[in-house]
């Protein structure tokens, strides 16, 4: 089964939550779209949320459900 991905990332002097080319939501604070990106990744399971600093760069990930890692075998 596939996960869908939720992207934190900057938007200017805001930051916005992405899933693919959709914008889910666009706020005020880094941790306002955490904090609603982790409650839109925990409520789509299985997902994880991929969370961005400033330059672009991967800061942490998010989880929810079945994590295909280390796989099998």
């Amino acid at each position: 089964m596939t996960r869908t991905e939720y992207h934190v990332v900057p938007d200017g002097d805001s930051w916005k939550i992405e899933q693919g080319s959709t914008v889910v939501g666009t706020y005020d604070t880094k941790q306002r779209a955490v904090d609603a990106g982790r409650q839109v990744a925990h409520g789509n399971e299985p997902s994880q949320l991929v969370v961005h600093t400033t330059d672009g760069r991967i800061e942490t990930e998010y989880t929810y459900r079945d994590d295909p890692y280390p796989p099998v075998g």
